[in-house]
């Protein structure tokens, strides 16, 4: 047994309003350390409530608070801290090179990036950060990460309560959908970074002709 089964084992052991608040707590931590077993431990929580352990709306807006306050923590210090912070420091995860890349897309596509964050693993950190850094308003930031956590929460909550009533394969299906959606998510990244790179790499070859 491993140390998330074990942790589920424990908060399958306590009380409702206690899983409750571990539930919002663990969809917090994901989005500060991305590594976390965010979704799964979500999953977990919408097979409570197809066993009858727990509501469905209590277990959705817990997940809710603590999407929107994790993504919102991080654009905070964003904001605090500055630009000028993260670029002297260039922080091996998020680099100066990262900053200023962040924020030319920030310009361009910075309020459709904060509403996509839920579907952008990997990076949702650096969006956070990347729109307190660029002074995007924090009411129109906080209503689109709400709006990105509704949506991403029901789906997730929605095939943990469908996939059936025994936990291991419940989570056996969500880890292989989690895995199949990463990598299609990952591949779509790279190939959009690898045209804006070869429209970039163009329009750089037309300058030097002329």
């Amino acid at each position: 047994m491993n140390y998330l089964d074990r942790f589920l084992d424990l908060l399958n052991s306590l009380p409702d309003h206690i899983i409750y608040f571990l539930l919002a707590i663990s969809a917090f931590v994901e989005n500060i350390f991305p590594p976390a077993p965010g979704d799964i431990i979500m999953a977990f929580g919408a097979f409570l409530v197809g066993t009858k352990r727990l509501h469905f709306l209590g277990v959705y807006v817990s997940t809710i608070i603590g999407s929107v306050s994790g993504f919102m923590f991080l654009f905070w210090i964003g904001r605090i801290l500055g630009r000028r912070f993260f670029i002297e420091r260039d922080i091996w995860f998020f680099t100066a090179h990262d900053i200023i890349r962040a924020e030319e897309w920030f310009r361009k596509h910075g309020h459709v990036l904060i509403l996509l964050n839920r579907f952008l693993p990997g990076i949702r950190s650096v969006i956070s950060l990347s729109g307190g850094i660029s002074g995007l308003r924090t009411l129109r930031v906080m209503f689109l990460a709400f709006l990105s956590a509704c949506a991403w929460n029901l789906i997730w909550m929605s095939l943990g309560y469908v996939l059936g009533t025994n936990w291991e394969t419940v989570r056996n299906r969500i880890v292989q959908i989690l895995t199949y959606y990463n990598i299609a998510i990952l591949i779509l990244l790279g190939l959009i970074i690898l045209f804006f790179l070869a429209k970039w790499l163009m329009k750089s070859n037309l300058r030097s002709r002329f």
